[in-house]
């Protein structure tokens, strides 16, 4: 049985991707929830310690053997199960697939600064006002919208690759910044949107975030309380 180390929900982007691929994928696994925390006391520090160097999450473990980081997870899950198409079955749809990963995995910085993940928050005015402060986040804004739009229109959808794949479980949390932050998109992004916010392993992640209601301070740049609206 596989254990993945996360989190909280609400909060924690890159411990979203493996759990909804996993969750997509009827792949058995524990969860173990660490509360995140600035305390180095605390559980979310101390026991991360004894499994991983980097001392973040997610960490995925195959009986004692340890795997962080969201892409090397994503590849051992991807040979662990090679039934389930992890990464689409076509080469050059793989191998685009996989760019449009890596690219998440290290870009859009401004976008993830300035708009962190908070599924249960609503701050429309927040994103408005980023939108009209921050070119940068523009930018990456404009090259989300290009890369889905092709993505989109060489797959014929309704994911990003077709069916289902790594790299919508890897958008998912950026698709949740969106929706918190009230970004308008095109009519076919806003129907992406939608499609994977619905699917098994994002819908199922959204409702354990929004009942999470543990409000963590250092997480909140916009709000005071879990009412405040931004």
């Amino acid at each position: 049985m596989l254990t993945l180390i996360i989190g909280n929900k609400n909060y924690s982007s890159w411990s979203m991707r493996p759990w909804v691929l996993l969750k997509h994928f009827g792949i058995p696994f524990t969860e173990r929830k660490l509360r995140f925390s600035q305390d180095p006391a605390a559980a979310f520090h101390t026991e991360l310690a004894r499994i991983t160097p980097v001392g973040l999450v997610p960490v995925l473990l195959d009986e004692g053997f340890a795997v962080w980081d969201t892409l090397a997870i994503v590849e051992y899950v991807a040979e662990l199960f090679p039934q389930h198409a992890v990464w689409p079955r076509e080469r050059q749809a793989r191998a685009r697939a996989r760019s449009l990963v890596a690219e998440m995995h290290s870009g859009f910085g401004a976008l993830r600064q300035h708009m962190p993940q908070n599924i249960e928050a609503s701050l429309p005015s927040v994103g408005k006002r980023i939108l009209a402060e921050q070119p940068d986040v523009r930018r990456n804004l404009d090259r989300i919208v290009g890369m889905w739009t092709a993505a989109l229109n060489d797959s014929g959808g309704p994911f990003l690759f077709g069916e289902f794949s790594a790299a919508d479980a890897f958008y998912a949390p950026l698709a949740g910044r969106l929706i918190t932050y009230g970004v308008p998109l095109p009519a076919e992004l806003t129907a992406y949107v939608d499609r994977l916010w619905a699917s098994p392993g994002v819908a199922a992640w959204v409702a354990d975030a929004k009942q999470e209601k543990d409000f963590i301070d250092f997480e909140e740049p916009y709000r005071k309380s879990a009412s405040d609206a931004g």
